[in-house]
């Protein structure tokens, strides 16, 4: 079983083994996951069904891309009122690699 990155598994969610919880995936409270949930996919019930995505497709992959779980504690500190206050599309595009390279220029 592996359960990436920024995943959250809700109270007394039961996991089989062998499943995997992808990066950004939220399993609802009591969930019974038997399958492999994708990243960035909200599930629930039981067996557990997606519910939703948690952001659109490209949402997802520019988060993946960013991967803020592998930042230094510094960086972290430094971001974190954005990560508390600014739309998920705003964080991307202040913290991506190209929005640094053109504030650094």
């Amino acid at each position: 079983m592996a359960i990436g990155h920024d995943a959250w598994i809700g109270r007394a969610a039961i996991v089989l083994p062998g499943r995997n919880i992808g990066t950004g995936a939220v399993v609802a409270a009591g969930a019974v996951v038997t399958k492999d949930v994708a990243p960035y996919t909200i599930v629930a019930g039981n067996p557990a069904r997606p519910i939703r995505p948690r952001f659109t497709p490209a949402i997802a992959e520019r988060l993946i891309e960013l991967a803020w779980w592998d930042w230094d504690h510094e960086r972290l500190r430094h971001a974190l009122p954005d990560f508390r206050h600014l739309p998920v599309e705003a964080f991307i595009e202040k913290y991506s690699d190209g929005a640094r390279a053109t504030t650094a220029a």
